[in-house]
C-alpha cells in the first residue's frame, strides 16, 4: 500500500524578522522564507520607462538579489504550494507580483500559487489567512506601479535640471517637493505677519463667605439687557472700562451648572501615531516607524520566544475587528468595571481620502500589559508599545464626565444714570469644571488638563461681590507656528497628500537633502531649500500644487478600486512634465549657493574654513580646494564652557543616534549630560544649570535647585 507524501508548503514574506515568528505558528510541512523587500525595480542608471511604447516600465532584478532569488527558486521546486505573504498593502501586493515574475511562478504548472495577507502576526491571523488565500489583486499592483512610475518621472526629469542649475546631489519628488513648498509657504506667512495689539481684562472679586473669583471681561450690556462680545484693542478702551467700574458694583447675574463629556480618543492611525509619538515621546517620524516595524514583526520576549506586539503599522483606518473589540471589552470590564466600557461604537472617519484597507494600530493581545514585557524591550520599544496599548484601551472606554459651572457677572458703573460715567454696564464671566468620572482618562491622557478655578457650591445669584482689583494685560497676536514633523504630517494627511507609508520617508528625504533643518522640533527652510522651492514653484507650479497632488492620490485610489486605467494617468501626466522640463532648461539661470563660512582657520593656508556635507553629516573643509585639501570634523558649539576643564561643550551623538552634550576635550575630559547646558550657574551650589523644557535644573542632583527659564515662552 502506497504511503501518501506530506504536502510541502512555502510561505514567502518580506522581512527576515517575520520568518521565525510565523514559522512557529505553522506545522512542519511549511517552510517560511523572506524576499528582503523588493526583488525587482526600475534601473537606477536610466528612466526605465519606455516612453515610445505605451510607457511600459522596464523592470530589472535589483543588484545583490540574484543569490537570494536562486535560493527561493530551489525552495519553490520543492514546494507543492506557494503562498505569497508580503505586507497587506499596495506595496506588498506589488512585491508579490514581482516575485511571481522573478521566480517564474506563472509558468509553474504543477504547483498552486496564492496570495495571503494578515493584519497582525499572530497564530490565529496567519492560519486564517491560509484559509482565505486568493489571487493577486492586479488593481492594487497597478496603483503601486503608477505611483512608482510617476515618482520616477518627476525625480529623473527634474533632478538633473537641479544639478545643472544649482548643484549635484539635489533631488525633486512628486510628494517631497509639495511638502517643501508647504514649509516654505508657512515661513513666508510667518515672515510677513504683522502683530496686532489686543488687551484682556480680569477682575479679582471678593465673595462674602467664600473664596475670591477671577472674572474675565466679556463685553458691554445693551439696553435690552443682552451682552455683546467685545474685543479690547487698545489700552485706552481697556482703561476706560477700568476707570468706569472702579467705584462701581458687581453682582452675579446667573449661575449655570451642567455636565459635559469628553469622548475617548480614536485608536491610532499611522498619522496620529507619528503625531502623538512626536508630542509625547519626542520621536521623529522615521524613528516612530522604525520602532513600530520592530514591534509589528516580532520581538524576543523572555519565556515566549518571538512575539509580534502590534498590528500592521501603515493604515489610515480607525476600524477595529470584532474579535479585538470583544477582547478589549472583556479586559476593561474585568480590570476597571462595566461603567468604564464604551457603550456606543465610535464613528469611523469618512471621506474619499481614507482607504480603510486595514484596522487601526493596536496591540495584538490587549492582555499583554506593557509592564509584563518591559524587561524584554528596549527603552524606546517599551515607550512606543505603552503608548499604543494605552491609546487602544482608552479608545474602547467610556467618556470622561465633568461638572461645569458658568457664572455671568454684571459690573455696573458708580452712577449708571449719570452719563458722565461714560460706559454702560459690563459683563464678566467665570468658567470652571470638575472631573466627576474619569472614564478613559483612567488609562490615557491626551493633553494635560488646564487648571480650572475652584468655585464653591454655595455661590449663587444672591452671593455678595466686591471688587478687589483689576488686571489689564497687553497682548499681541502671534503668527502661525513653524511646522514640526508632527504638524506637517497632519497637514499632509488633511490635504490628502501622500499616504501613511510616505509621510516619514518624505520628511527624512528633505532633511537629508538639507532643504530644511530641524531645531527644537521646528522645521526651518535653508538657503538651499529656498532656492529649490523657488525653482519648483516657478518652473513646475503644477507639480508643487497641493490640490494637484491630492487629486493624483485620488486617481491612484481609483486605479486600486478598478475604476481608472493606470496607463491613462501616466499618458496624461508625462507630456506636460516633459514640456515644462525643456522650457526650464532654456529659461532658468544657474544659481550659486556659497558654502557657510566659519571662524575656524585652516592651519595650512590661513583661509576661513567652510561647512561641507558628506555621507556622515557636516565637516569642515578649506575653500582653497584643490590647492589645499585640509578637512577636519565639525563640532556644533553651544557657547558654554565645560565645568570640568573649561573647553567648549559641543553637541555629540550616541551610538544609538541620541543627541547629548559633551566636552570637546574628550576623551581626556569625560563631561557629558543629556540636557542642554545653560550659561547660568546654580545660585545655590555653583554647578552648571541644564535646560529642561521651560525650567532650568541644577546638574547636581543632590542640590535639586530648579527655576523658571527667563527665555521660555509664556504658558
Amino acid at each position: 500500500m502506497a504511503v501518501s507524501r506530506k504536502k510541502h508548503n512555502l510561505v514567502i514574506v518580506e522581512s527576515p524578522a517575520k520568518v521565525k515568528t510565523i514559522k512557529k505558528f505553522l506545522g512542519s510541512n511549511y517552510e517560511v522564507a523572506a524576499s528582503n523587500g523588493h526583488v525587482r525595480d526600475l534601473p537606477k542608471s536610466k528612466l526605465g520607462i519606455d516612453i515610445e511604447h505605451d510607457y511600459e516600465p522596464q523592470y530589472i532584478t535589483i543588484r545583490g538579489k540574484g543569490e537570494l532569488l536562486a535560493g527561493l527558486r530551489k525552495q519553490v521546486k520543492k514546494a507543492d504550494r506557494i503562498y505569497l505573504a508580503t505586507d497587506p498593502d499596495r506595496e506588498g501586493e506589488a512585491i508579490s507580483w514581482h516575485l511571481m515574475a522573478a521566480l517564474k511562478l506563472d509558468d509553474v504548472k504543477d504547483k498552486q500559487v496564492s496570495r495571503i495577507t494578515f493584519n497582525e502576526i499572530t497564530k490565529n491571523a496567519v492560519t486564517q489567512s491560509l484559509k482565505n488565500a486568493r489571487e493577486l489583486d492586479m488593481n492594487l499592483v497597478d496603483a503601486q506601479q503608477t505611483r512608482r512610475i510617476l515618482d520616477r518621472m518627476v525625480g529623473y526629469q527634474i533632478s538633473p535640471l537641479l544639478w545643472a542649475k544649482v548643484k549635484r546631489g539635489l533631488s525633486a519628488g512628486r510628494v517631497q517637493s509639495v511638502a517643501l513648498r508647504m514649509i516654505g509657504d508657512r515661513e513666508d506667512e510667518i515672515n510677513s505677519f504683522i502683530p496686532q495689539e489686543y488687551w484682556t481684562l480680569d477682575a479679582l472679586l471678593q465673595v462674602k463667605g467664600s473664596k475670591p473669583l477671577v472674572a474675565h471681561y466679556y463685553g458691554s450690556i445693551g439696553e435690552d439687557g443682552k451682552a455683546v462680545k467685545t474685543d479690547l484693542q487698545t489700552k485706552e478702551e481697556t482703561m476706560r472700562i477700568v476707570d468706569g467700574l472702579s467705584g462701581g458694583s458687581f453682582a452675579i447675574r446667573e449661575v449655570r451648572r451642567s455636565e459635559r463629556t469628553r469622548k475617548s480618543p480614536l485608536p491610532f492611525t499611522t498619522s496620529t501615531l507619528q503625531q502623538e509619538a512626536s508630542k509625547v515621546l519626542n520621536f521623529s517620524t522615521q524613528k516612530t516607524m522604525r520602532i513600530a516595524q520592530q514591534l509589528y514583526e516580532g520581538v524576543e520576549i523572555k519565556g515566549q520566544g518571538t512575539v509580534a506586539l502590534i498590528t500592521y503599522l501603515r493604515t489610515d483606518s480607525v476600524r477595529i475587528s470584532d474579535e479585538a473589540q470583544a477582547s478589549a471589552a472583556a479586559f476593561i470590564g474585568e480590570n476597571y468595571g462595566e461603567t468604564y466600557l464604551l457603550q456606543k461604537e465610535k464613528e469611523e472617519k469618512k471621506g474619499g481620502k481614507i482607504q480603510d484597507a486595514h484596522e487601526a494600530i493596536r496591540p495584538t493581545d490587549v492582555t499583554r500589559l506593557p509592564a509584563s514585557v518591559k524587561d524584554s524591550l528596549s527603552r524606546e520599544q517599551y515607550r512606543l508599545y505603552q503608548l499604543i496599548w494605552k491609546r487602544f484601551v482608552a479608545s474602547r472606554m467610556s467618556a470622561a464626565k465633568y461638572e461645569t459651572t458658568q457664572i455671568r457677572i454684571t459690573g455696573t458703573p458708580a452712577d449708571s444714570a449719570d452719563q458722565t460715567a461714560g460706559i454702560p454696564a459690563q459683563m464678566f464671566t467665570v468658567s470652571a469644571s470638575r472631573l466627576i468620572f474619569e472614564g478613559f482618562q483612567k488609562v490615557y491622557m491626551e493633553d494635560e488638563e488646564e487648571k480650572s478655578p475652584v468655585i464653591s457650591k454655595g455661590i449663587d445669584e444672591s452671593s455678595e461681590l466686591s471688587l478687589d482689583s483689576f488686571d489689564p494685560r497687553q497682548h499681541f497676536t502671534q503668527p502661525l507656528p513653524h511646522y514640526t514633523e508632527a504638524t506637517l504630517v497632519r497637514a499632509l494627511e488633511e490635504q490628502g497628500i501622500g499616504r501613511p507609508s510616505t509621510y516619514a520617508p518624505t520628511i527624512t528625504t528633505i532633511l537629508a537633502r538639507r532643504y530644511i533643518v530641524k531645531e527644537e522640533k521646528n522645521l526651518y527652510m535653508t538657503e538651499l531649500g529656498d532656492v529649490v522651492n523657488k525653482i519648483m514653484k516657478d518652473a513646475f507650479p503644477t507639480i508643487v500644487d497641493p490640490s494637484f497632488t491630492a487629486n493624483m492620490e485620488a486617481l491612484l485610489d481609483g486605479i486600486a478600486d478598478g475604476q481608472v486605467r493606470w496607463k491613462t494617468v501616466i499618458e496624461n501626466f508625462y507630456p506636460d512634465l516633459h514640456e515644462a522640463v525643456l522650457e526650464a532648461e532654456k529659461s532658468l539661470e544657474k544659481v550659486k549657493i556659497a558654502d557657510e563660512e566659519t571662524e575656524e582657520i585652516c592651519e595650512n593656508c590661513g583661509r576661513h574654513m567652510v561647512i561641507k556635507y558628506g555621507p556622515h553629516g557636516k565637516f569642515l573643509a578649506c575653500p582653497g580646494f584643490p590647492e589645499c585639501h585640509n578637512t577636519k570634523p565639525y563640532y556644533e558649539k553651544i557657547g558654554v564652557e565645560c565645568p570640568k576643564c573649561g573647553k567648549d561643550i559641543i553637541v555629540r551623538m550616541s551610538k544609538k543616534g541620541r543627541r547629548y552634550y559633551g566636552c570637546m576635550g574628550n576623551p581626556e575630559c569625560d563631561f557629558m549630560v543629556w540636557q542642554k547646558p545653560s550659561r547660568k550657574k546654580c545660585p545655590r551650589c555653583g554647578s552648571i544649570m541644564l535646560e529642561k523644557g521651560t525650567r532650568l535644573v541644577c546638574a547636581d542632583k543632590e542640590c535639586g535647585y530648579v527655576e523658571q527659564r527667563n527665555d521660555s515662552p509664556e504658558e
